[in-house]
């Protein structure tokens, strides 16, 4: 397309670019937070936590045995040594799980394992390897040849938490670890952020569905695929909806449809500047506000962003790499907001050029790349194939290598900001 059409397509569309930064804070001034509900437990995994936690009782909340041993009364082993072992009677057996039997008196212990309640008269647990066991009378004893200290291998309780503690904060996502805290403290029953309900279309007359056979001229529509796993990673629940051909009235009713029923819509496709790509139509409606439609970055310069009745729409673009980085930049924080994560963008770190960049543009480049440590630092290097059209390097990309504006490229050994993206290990 020549320049001078160009230009006449972003007239005709009032293209005014702008760049992420400004795109992300028009599109978070619309988002608010979900609204709260609760899970089962099990259910809990992946979920994002709506209210801050507090321990309901101390962790542990009686003293436990840290071995297994003896639970004893320190003061019955001053002055032991070798050449004056002390005898002290086994009265009772604490399996983990039971409560002792027998109070200890002084000159008594109490067979005791791992995990086990320590008697209340006890205030040290020494380890078996440290006794030599003895019968007199018909009556058990241990021989002890050494001191043991008040506190010797018992966890006092409240060791890691106290009743009152903060033991996890809103807007966690819940994992091993949490759940395992939550199971320990009895919390059943979690509450979280409702997962927002995001519409997926496609548009296209191109576009084949993945079960149908190929046809010369056509593709599948293996976007939509791709938005509904970045939408469940992100902490949405993504409905697949029929593909869209290139017709701006049954667009306009489909996606009408889906402001009603989801809390968002994302397309993929027809955000370009070509007379047959409807979404830029569809978003300069009088129903529908547009918030941009122009983003002074590559891939993805057309992505494009408009809000109706309060809820977002996003139009991406039909290529698979442009797609892929809009979502992460745009979709991914908005979602991340309505969920309440305190970082909703993807995480930034500094990194050396691992490998030539050379292409040059006045937009700045999200280029897919790797992150790899070497020698101590921090290496990114860019994916061999980058166009926007190309989508088998998006698996085996783990960071968006940040490119600002340049006429000359970048060389190995720049420093450059990288974006890591989710999993990235």
């Amino acid at each position: 397309m020549s320049a001078s059409n160009q230009d006449g397509h972003d007239e005709k569309f009032k293209r005014k670019a702008i760049s992420v930064k400004e795109g992300q804070a028009k599109i978070l001034s619309f988002v608010g937070k979900g609204e709260q509900e609760r899970v089962a437990l099990p259910e809990a995994q992946g979920r994002i936590l709506a209210e801050d936690i507090y321990a309901p009782h101390p962790y542990p909340h009686f003293r436990r045995s840290g071995m297994d041993g003896f639970a004893l009364l320190s003061n019955d082993t001053i002055g032991c040594s070798t050449d004056k072992p002390v005898f002290l009677e086994v009265v009772d057996e604490i399996p983990c799980g039971s409560l002792p039997s027998v109070s200890l008196i002084p000159g008594t212990v109490a067979r005791i394992m791992t995990g086990a309640k320590v008697p209340d008269e006890a205030d040290a647990v020494v380890m078996f390897e440290m006794t030599e066991s003895t019968e007199s009378q018909g009556k058990a004893y241990i021989e002890l040849k050494r001191e043991i200290k008040s506190g010797s291998n018992i966890t006092p309780v409240g060791l890691e938490l106290k009743e009152g503690d903060l033991i996890l904060e809103k807007g966690r996502r819940l994992s091993a670890g949490e759940i395992s805290v939550l199971a320990t403290f009895g919390i059943y029953s979690v509450p979280v952020i409702k997962r927002p309900l995001v519409a997926i279309f496609s548009t296209g007359s191109e576009l084949l569905g993945v079960e149908e056979p190929l046809q010369d001229g056509r593709i599948r529509n293996s976007n939509t695929y791709m938005l509904a796993s970045q939408i469940r990673d992100a902490g949405g629940e993504p409905y697949i909806l029929e593909a869209i051909a290139d017709d701006l009235a049954t667009a306009r009713q489909k996606v009408q449809e889906a402001f009603v029923l989801y809390d968002m819509v994302v397309t993929t496709g027809g955000v370009s500047v070509g007379d047959f790509d409807i979404m830029a139509d569809l978003v300069s409606g009088e129903d529908v506000d547009m918030l941009f439609n122009k983003i002074t970055m590559r891939p993805g310069s057309v992505t494009t962003g408009a809000v109706k009745d309060g809820k977002l729409l996003f139009a991406l673009s039909g290529n698979p790499g442009a797609c892929f980085v809009g979502f992460e930049l745009f979709v991914r924080p908005a979602i991340g907001t309505m969920l309440g994560i305190s970082q909703p963008f993807l995480k930034e770190i500094q990194a050396t050029l691992g490998r030539e960049y050379v292409k040059v543009n006045n937009f700045t480049r999200f280029v897919r790349g790797r992150l790899e440590l070497e020698e101590g630092r921090l290496v990114a290097y860019p994916a061999m194939l980058d166009e926007s059209s190309v989508m088998v390097t998006i698996k085996d990309s783990d960071v968006l290598i940040v490119i600002p504006p340049s006429s000359r490229g970048v060389q190995p050994g720049e420093r450059v900001t990288v974006l890591q993206l989710p999993g990235a290990r």
